[in-house]
């Protein structure tokens, strides 16, 4: 796991090695472990260590291939060792131990169609010194970031928004994107970033760039896959293949030369995570297997005690730690600095504390239940989707058999399906509690919501939806909290062999009589406490958001008062009158704006 940066000269000119130094350091945290830089007419690109796999300094990049291709890369592709053996057998020799040279060597063999091979996380670039191209790849759910900035002589990348940021003229917010994140909440679902002229190569997608004449073709490598295995399969024999699956992508995910760990919550995710990781360290290193939980210091938020169930019955070395208001106070400007875009959760720090300490303990590498939701339908709307079409008669007694195992009353089933599939009833109430001015609203991008509300009226739809455009800025959030603290975060629940089975199953197996995750739950049932495996009361990962946000009620209205974005936008005088009544979400939401706008100077105009 590492951070890359690049500058392509359109020109074929030569960057100074002090830019591209400056570019690459500014990612220092995602790789304190080793430097490295290569520059070339047309072409100069940067690498920053985290040194996970070889810990040799052989592993250094850029690393080359053959001396034609060059690469710097972020991630890790877990199945390396299978690819390599695939390689050896077609005469192909390594000099390190690396995943980073089976890539080289794979594409030097099969070109782009190597990325369908891979199973990991990635982002990455190879020159092609030959044919005098430049490579750049993305892994299929966009785990990994890789962020394109374009001007008129120049194309650059990077793993970070800030180091592309002095390749343009000035620092200036997109309008469309934020006024649509204020209105909707919608985020991380478009190419554009917060930042005018700062882009996302989309997840699943590669782009080649000629230095001859910056000929530039981009594809769409993968979609998600739906297969038939699980068809006709009993729901006891299909929790057994899917444990099976579960267990070894969990196992891939254990391959390190340094020390793996766990991020436990206490939710179902986390804790099937951790347990069978338990099991594997264990068995590979008679050692504990260390686990991080974060606790919230307000009752209704507060999991510790299923997470000290887990810890206990699977022999964790679980440290505990509890992020106080004053700890929430003195991070926020390093939590929001991190992120580089606004989010939508003060829920972020306790993600951002957790990593603080996991590195503290000496553990680079945690696991985590990241995609565990949008995979096996984790979320309480998608009951709602579930019902819909469904004959008055049939939602209400499908409805009534749901609230028996879920926190959610058949009346509260109803308003769901009405709320989510009507995208105008969805719009009046979003209009109704923005701050935002008219003209802003009728300028907003709405169409996002009409779309959602169009994927609401099919449970399966709706899981596609949201995996592709959901998901990614969750694993946003957690690139950044993880790397600003030089950690690596491995994700079992988004093994893209997975998420196929998790959109390939019957909407039964996950669904069932109010369960949400039933496959999982099924699956994990001899190995996990009931008590966490039958729980009903789905908490999320959730911050003492009413503790934390009280106590900086003035300090938010002063953020506000100095916005000149805010000013813009907003009926202001309102926004600032009215703040202390608003629901917590649209609070934090717009306090983060101004605090993003003033730590990296972003002008609307």
């Amino acid at each position: 796991m590492c951070g890359i940066c690049g500058i392509i000269d359109k020109f074929g000119e030569l960057a100074t090695e002090q830019r591209i130094r400056t570019m690459n350091d500014l990612a220092a945290h995602r790789g304190p472990d080793g430097e490295g830089v290569r520059i070339r007419p047309g072409i100069a690109m940067g690498h920053r260590r985290l040194a996970i796999l070889d810990l040799n300094p052989r592993g250094a990049q850029p690393m080359s291939w053959n001396g034609r291709y060059w690469i710097v890369y972020n991630g890790e592709v877990y199945n390396y060792r299978e690819i390599r053996l695939d390689l050896e057998k077609l005469g192909y020799q390594f000099q390190t131990t690396t995943d980073t040279e089976v890539i080289l060597a794979a594409y030097s063999e099969w070109g782009p169609a190597c990325l369908s091979r891979f199973n990991g996380m990635w982002a990455f670039a190879i020159h092609d010194e030959l044919e005098q191209t430049v490579f750049l790849a993305r892994d299929r759910f966009g785990v990994k970031p890789l962020y394109l900035v374009e001007t008129e002589r120049e194309i650059g990348f990077a793993s970070e928004i800030r180091q592309l940021l002095p390749m343009l003229p000035r620092v200036r917010a997109n309008k469309a994107i934020i006024t649509e994140w204020l209105l909707t909440s919608f985020e991380g679902h478009r190419a554009e970033t917060m930042f005018r002229g700062v882009n996302n190569l989309p997840a699943g997608h590669w782009t080649r760039i000629s230095l001859r004449d910056n000929a530039r073709e981009t594809r769409c490598w993968y979609t998600l896959k739906v297969n038939d295995s699980y068809n006709g399969v009993p729901i006891a024999q299909g929790a057994r293949q899917f444990r099976q699956l579960f267990t070894d992508a969990i196992n891939l995910r254990m391959r390190s030369d340094v020390r793996v760990g766990t991020c436990l919550s206490g939710g179902l995710d986390s804790s099937a995570t951790s347990t069978i990781a338990s099991e594997i360290y264990r068995a590979e290193t008679g050692a504990r297997f260390l686990g991080v939980h974060a606790r919230s210091s307000e009752s209704k938020t507060d999991e510790s005690a299923f997470a000290n169930v887990v810890a206990t019955h699977a022999d964790i070395d679980m440290t505990t730690i509890t992020p106080s208001t004053e700890d929430f106070r003195q991070t926020i400007d390093a939590v929001v600095r991190t992120q580089e875009e606004p989010f939508g959760s003060p829920s972020m720090f306790m993600g951002w504390h957790v990593f603080q300490e996991a590195r503290a303990r000496g553990c680079p590498v945690m696991l985590n239940g990241q995609g565990g939701d949008e995979v096996l339908l984790g979320y309480e709307r998608y009951f709602a989707s579930y019902l819909h079409g469904q004959s008055p008669m049939k939602k209400i007694l499908m409805a009534l058999r749901q609230a028996k195992n879920s926190r959610l009353s058949l009346l509260t089933v109803l308003k769901y399906g009405e709320y989510f599939s009507r995208p105008a009833l969805r719009m009046r109430h979003l209009v109704n509690r923005t701050f935002l001015t008219n003209e802003w609203v009728n300028a907003s991008n709405t169409e996002f919501v009409y779309r959602a509300a169009e994927a609401f009226r099919s449970v399966s739809e709706m899981q596609r939806f949201e995996i592709q455009f959901a998901l990614p800025h969750l694993l946003r959030y957690e690139d950044r909290n993880s790397m600003a603290h030089s950690i690596e975060t491995r994700l079992p629940f988004l093994d893209f062999r997975v998420v196929e089975a998790g959109v390939s199953m019957p909407d039964a197996y996950k669904l069932h009589d109010g369960w949400t995750k039933y496959i999982l739950r099924r699956s994990m049932n001899d190995i996990l406490p009931s008590a966490v495996t039958w729980r009903r009361d789905k908490v999320g990962f959730e911050a003492p958001n009413a503790t934390w946000l009280g106590s900086i009620r003035y300090q938010m209205q002063d953020e506000l008062r100095g916005s000149q974005i805010l000013a813009a936008i907003t009926d202001h005088r309102r926004l600032v009158d009215d703040f202390a009544s608003a629901p917590l979400t649209q609070q934090w939401a717009y306090f983060n704006l101004a605090v993003w706008e003033r730590i990296f100077g972003v002008s609307w105009d």
